[in-house]
């Protein structure tokens, strides 16, 4: 595992540790409640939208290592430890599951251990890096991961802190140019459409009082990043939408829509 300095501040709240507070988790701090509520209080579905989020990742992993065979997951913007990370979920579907999670985040390096725990016959790696330096992410991430063959690539809220959005393209390009066919992209990112609008003031507010900064984007850019790609049904859909579970009554009722976009695309 790479090594950084697993210095902490506590003084400014960080997006790791705010999403944390809104899944109800532990490992935060006062200053990360404090904005976090008060982002609440601008945008009431915030912690809809984490939930969400959450669970479209369960549900795709889920896809992934089932119907789509895949055995090998590179999890971007990993964020801290809660219940069903990717590897659980994976490797519950398919024991010999290699996941790499990645983040430059020295909260989530401190939980990291919670990461590395694998199936029998499954690998797990974290990796210290940036989600702007794609080639460092692929450099180590080949301590785990066979390149020759299809990895699926799990971008969950992590390009809306790419705030170029030619930077984004340009990451997403060369990560995908480093896996081969079969290869999947997974997306999620947030948007002021969708009923989303009112997340804008959330927003202004969170980049004047967290870290790092964030931005939203329109469904037609978020779909930039997967051109050239297999959109797989239902293509880009709030991430509620995407193939959601039946309701506990059996129902294929469709849920509520969220302002988080997603996609899971696969390379041709």
């Amino acid at each position: 595992m790479s090594r950084i300095n697993t210095g902490i501040n506590t003084g400014v709240a960080h997006n790791a540790r705010v999403w944390n507070h809104w899944l109800g988790g532990k490992d935060n701090y006062a200053v990360d409640r404090e904005v976090g509520d008060h982002i609440t209080g601008l945008y009431p579905s915030i912690g809809e939208v984490a939930r969400a989020d959450r669970a479209f990742l369960g549900r795709v992993v889920r896809h992934l290592a089932g119907e789509a065979g895949v055995r090998q997951f590179l999890d971007i913007g990993t964020g801290l430890p809660t219940a069903d990370n990717t590897h659980e979920v994976a490797q519950r579907v398919a024991p010999d599951s290699h996941v790499v999670y990645v983040d430059n985040d020295p909260n989530v390096l401190t939980h990291a251990r919670a990461l590395l725990t694998s199936a029998p016959g499954g690998a797990t790696d974290y990796i210290d890096a940036d989600a702007h330096d794609p080639d460092a992410i692929l450099h180590a991430a080949a301590r785990t991961l066979d390149l020759g063959r299809p990895v699926a690539i799990l971008l969950l809220g992590i390009l809306n802190f790419v705030l170029d959005t030619e930077r984004a393209q340009r990451t997403v390009d060369r990560l995908l140019a480093g896996v081969p066919s079969g290869s999947h992209l997974v997306l999620t990112h947030p948007t002021l459409e969708l009923g989303g609008e009112g997340n804008a003031e959330a927003m202004r507010f969170w980049n004047e009082n967290a870290t790092p900064p964030i931005t939203a984007r329109s469904g037609a850019e978020i779909a930039r990043f997967a051109a050239g790609l297999e959109l797989l049904p239902p293509g880009l859909v709030s991430c509620t939408r995407w193939r959601p579970d039946p309701t506990p009554d059996g129902s294929l009722t469709e849920p509520p829509q969220v302002a988080q976009y997603a996609l899971v695309a696969r390379k041709p």
